[in-house]
């Protein structure tokens, strides 16, 4: 896999987390229902790890103690 190195401003990390975890909410609850949708188990899971991955980095970046979420409330 190749590792790709962005920088962002914590500001544009915070943004782009939400961003993330809005489109994982859509996906996950609003797209289901729309006929011909195909659920990918394996790309919701991918994207919540992602998002968690934004917000701990967010967390850092804000000098915030990192918030434990459960994988439940990750999106």
């Amino acid at each position: 896999m190749t590792r790709i190195t962005v920088k962002f401003t914590a500001r544009e990390l915070e943004l782009l987390s939400s961003l993330a975890s809005d489109q994982m909410f859509r996906r996950e609850f609003i797209d289901s229902r729309l006929p011909g949708f195909r659920f990918n188990a394996a790309e919701l899971s991918l994207g919540k790890q992602l998002v968690e991955r934004l917000r701990s980095v967010t967390d850092r970046a804000m000098g915030t103690p990192p918030v434990r979420r459960s994988a439940a409330n990750a999106v």
